[in-house]
């Protein structure tokens, strides 16, 4: 029996709200550019270029548990329109900002578009079947690929115009957004849903190990993505000496298959599971950032023709290859994560899944100002990727204790018994 046709505003709401999440995590990322400029202009060192850059993601993560349960309550439509146009007007004001502590309260007003994906996420899956939510919200999710369209974006006009015109055009985009949202967006009083679910009440989750586990999960390859992304640019502009065009569109190498590919991380965990998934990302992500944490090293060795000095680092183009490749496993691994809680947490994925996008957008915040921290301790620019190398290794441990080490590999409970028969 063929599957039942998709209605056309189904297909219209799917459109218009990736749209607009694409937009959201375009102007959550702007730091990523505009920081670069404006660390100079105030002489900020690297552990206050991090909180710059980390002070949007931090109320994008604190608002996505509140805006989700109101996304159940009042319906996504309104919700969605209502924070893009409060965003507006200080995406707006941060071209008038002058010191670093306007940067920051700004940002906090910035950030509220982080917490989109907690409303875009229900909001269009209610519009599909359940046989086609998975494609719905992959489809949804790949608007982080926001990210890179500000690394595309931000460096022309920053170098046409100077950094303030930056955030002046993104308002006037987020403001067009807003009324091709609501023009092409469409409500359903049946999606509605009553919800009396407290932040309290979510946060009770914590109490169970699993959730731990996928919070911890989330904050590497949902985290490390966002505080990759913030990162990237200023580290080509400082470790190659590359122009701040050049370096973006290098940093996108990451962003945008870091954004793009989730959907097809979401296909592979519904084939393969989301252990297998997950348990592969965090292999290669840890060879990944095993290889981009080494700095660049001479060393002297004493031959029998004399001293000879060696070079070992990673060129620009072998850097770029292993970032571009930890931004797939990044992707695959968002889909998983999301997999593991629609697996175990069937009847309560809205508030798992709360939780848990929560603790992702936290290590986005944290990560970058322990990544500034850590520069202006050792003044070793690699060291970002040394913490990132830790928190896999952490990943890696808690997975096999939990699962790996749990599975039968012979006999009749081993899947390959079951896949034999």
């Amino acid at each position: 029996m063929s599957a039942a046709p998709i209605d056309r505003k189904a297909w219209s709401v799917l459109i218009v709200s990736t749209l607009a999440f694409t937009v959201c995590f375009m102007v959550w990322m702007m730091f990523g550019v505009i920081g670069i400029p404006i660390k100079k202009q105030l002489g900020l060192n690297a552990t206050e270029f991090g909180l710059l850059t980390a002070m949007p993601v931090l109320t994008g993560s604190l608002v996505r548990v509140p805006l989700g349960i109101w996304t159940d309550r009042y319906g996504g439509r309104i919700v969605m329109a209502l924070l893009m146009l409060v965003t507006v007007p200080a995406i707006w004001l941060m071209a008038s900002a002058t010191q670093y502590w306007h940067f920051l309260v700004i940002g906090l007003f910035v950030g509220l578009a982080g917490g989109s994906f907690s409303v875009g996420t229900p909001y269009v899956a209610r519009w599909f079947p359940k046989s086609r939510q998975g494609m719905a919200m992959g489809v949804y999710g790949a608007g982080n690929s926001g990210s890179a369209v500000n690394k595309f974006v931000a460096p022309v006009l920053l170098v046409s115009f100077g950094w303030a015109m930056v955030p002046q055009v993104y308002a006037a985009i987020m403001a067009g957004t807003v009324v091709l949202f609501w023009l092409f967006s469409h409500s359903d009083p049946a999606h509605l849903v009553a919800s009396n679910v407290s932040f309290r009440d979510q946060l009770k989750a914590l109490n169970d190990p699993r959730v731990l586990k996928y919070c911890q999960y989330y904050s590497i390859v949902f985290g490390g993505y966002v505080a990759l992304a913030l990162w990237m640019v200023q580290y080509y502009v400082g470790e190659f000496s590359l122009d701040i065009r050049v370096a973006a569109l290098l940093a996108a190498c990451f962003s945008l298959p870091g954004g793009v590919l989730r959907a097809i991380g979401g296909l592979l965990s519904d084939k393969y599971g989301a252990h297998k998934v997950t348990w592969w990302v965090m292999w290669v992500s840890w060879i990944c950032l095993f290889l981009l944490s080494y700095p660049q090293t001479d060393f002297t060795v004493v031959t029998l023709s004399g001293p000879k000095t060696f070079h070992i680092g990673l060129n620009v183009y072998a850097f770029t290859g292993l970032l571009a490749v930890l931004g797939v496993a990044f992707a695959f691994g968002k889909a998983s994560v999301f997999k593991y809680i629609s697996d175990d947490y069937p009847g309560n994925i809205g508030a798992i899944s709360g939780i848990v996008g929560l603790a992702g957008g936290l290590g986005g915040f944290i990560l970058p100002i322990l990544f500034g921290a850590l520069l202006d301790l050792t003044g070793i620019r690699s060291s970002a990727f040394m913490l990132m190398y830790g928190v896999v290794w952490v990943s890696l441990i808690w997975m096999y204790w939990t699962e790996v080490r749990k599975t039968e590999v012979m006999g009749r409970n081993a899947p390959e018994f079951h896949l034999a028969g």
